[in-house]
């Protein structure tokens, strides 16, 4: 009676404290834990990652040159005699392009628009005609087209919006990693919590009966054994008790630096008995783990980028680049002589670099390469595999730890039960200490194995969200694309 007292005491002590149930952990890790604050940054630099790709296949006007050009100098010049004359040099020369750029995604070529002025002015002329002079370029257009050549445009087109959809599914996926970790730290405290409350309630069970066996031993009904053995069993209560109140402040405290918390609140963890409805097929698993999961897009990103390599040797082999330009220039002594009949302006190129004579080097090159994309598809093949298994292992486990929670439930009431029974029938003197000794520490161990069956259901329960963007229990994904 007096250890029921005692454990009704402490929970209502403990009910003035802050209590979290196990969302109410999860929802902290996710909105303000430093993990989460970690995935925030990486999803927002893959999207300014993705913007950044967009960007190369806009026209970019760009404007360049030297304002002001200034030189003052004193130079040696050379006389028809054979002597030097040094000549005091004191100009400026100034130059502005005005040039727009756009790529072709499906040639790898550029196309640029240009447009240029240049003043020269000289302070010390010998003809004061000269003293200043302009020239520009009113417009050129100009191709400058690889032949033959790697286009990684083109490339870039086919990985880089399927890595950015990668990126937004995996920050996703950290999200459910995020709330599976925060399950394990909350019954690491939770499993503190109880074994305190398990080794309070031992304490004052076992002080009761020290007491009643002294009393026996006082009157001559008990043998000194038995009163030696009630005092180890209370002596090594308390030992219990001291060290679960460490366990618990260090379980607290792993928690609290996982989810960000500052101040040193108190708090209580409430068991997360109740279990959703859950109703889920391997099929369904694996159908959404395919259309939701980043890893099965990360599969045809790296077969892309496999062909890719292989299209990069062979672009290696030639490299031949045509360059073409067409355009209108001037010069004068004023800057309206500049478009007035300015003249054509046009060149014309073929760059040739083909190697005769290599050993082989492009053959191995190009091998190479090969030889790699088959080995990237054999380990994606693998991949595949392995993460098939690892869903259809999860989904078939549910069953088995459902079934867990009932059985390990009912135990611990059973041994509640068992232990209370032996209680009263030691107090009444028709079971010895070592018996109830045995109720006590098997209505302890079902009480932890309970824990240990909701624990694992939690796990598989955020592992297989994680592994399937998908909500069982409210029938939701947990991602869309137009996200």
């Amino acid at each position: 009676m007096i250890a029921w007292i005692s454990l009704f005491a402490c929970v209502e002590a403990d009910a003035q404290q802050k209590q979290y149930g196990l969302m109410d952990v999860i929802e902290l890790a996710k909105s303000q834990s430093p993990l989460s604050k970690q995935a925030e940054t990486r999803k927002e630099n893959r999207y300014w990652q993705y913007r950044f790709f967009r960007s190369n296949y806009n026209p970019q006007l760009r404007l360049n040159g030297t304002v002001p050009a200034y030189s003052k100098s004193v130079s040696q010049a050379p006389q028809q005699d054979g002597s030097f004359r040094y000549t005091p040099i004191e100009q400026s020369n100034n130059n502005l392009n005005l040039g727009l750029v756009q790529p072709i995604s499906f040639t790898g070529g550029t196309v640029s628009v240009n447009s240029s002025l240049q003043l020269f002015r000289n302070y010390n002329p010998s003809d004061p005609i000269f003293a200043e002079q302009w020239g520009g370029t009113v417009m050129n257009i100009q191709l400058n087209q690889p032949i033959f050549a790697f286009n990684q445009l083109r490339w870039d087109r086919r990985t880089e919006p399927l890595r950015y959809e990668e990126s937004k599914r995996s920050y996703v996926e950290e999200m459910e990693s995020i709330s599976a970790e925060a399950v394990n730290r909350f019954f690491n405290v939770l499993d503190a919590q109880i074994n305190l409350q398990i080794a309070e309630f031992n304490l004052a069970n076992n002080d009761t009966i020290y007491k009643i066996e002294e009393g026996r031993y006082n009157i001559g009904t008990t043998p000194k054994d038995k009163l030696l053995q009630a005092e180890l069993q209370l002596l090594r209560s308390r030992q219990d008790v001291t060290q679960a109140k460490i366990n618990l402040q260090i379980a607290r405290l792993q928690m609290r630096s996982y989810l960000g918390l500052r101040d040193n609140e108190e708090f209580e963890l409430v068991l997360p008995e109740t279990i959703p409805p859950l109703f889920v097929t391997v099929d369904e698993a694996l159908q959404l783990a395919k259309q939701n999961r980043a890893d099965f897009i990360a599969f045809e990103r790296r077969k892309i980028e496999a062909e890719r390599e292989v299209a990069q040797a062979r672009g290696q082999r030639f490299q031949t680049n045509l360059t073409a330009a067409f355009g209108l220039n001037n010069n004068g002594f004023a800057l309206s002589d500049i478009y007035q009949d300015p003249t054509q302006q046009q060149t014309f190129g073929l760059t040739l670099n083909v190697p005769v004579i290599d050993w082989g080097r492009n053959q191995a090159r190009m091998q190479t390469a090969i030889a790699n994309k088959k080995l990237n598809d054999y380990v994606i093949a693998q991949d595949e595999v392995n993460f098939e298994q690892e869903i259809i292992t999860l989904v078939r486990q549910f069953e088995v730890l459902l079934s867990q929670i009932e059985i390990t439930k009912k135990s611990d009431e059973v041994g509640l039960e068992r232990y209370v029974v032996s209680q009263n029938r030691y107090l009444i003197g028709k079971l010895d200490i070592t018996n109830l000794n045995n109720a006590l520490m098997e209505k302890d161990a079902a009480k932890r194995s309970y824990v240990g069956a909701l624990r694992a259901y939690w796990t598989a329960y955020y592992d297989l969200r994680r592994l399937t963007l998908y909500d069982f229990s409210n029938r939701r994904l947990l991602y869309t694309p137009e996200e």
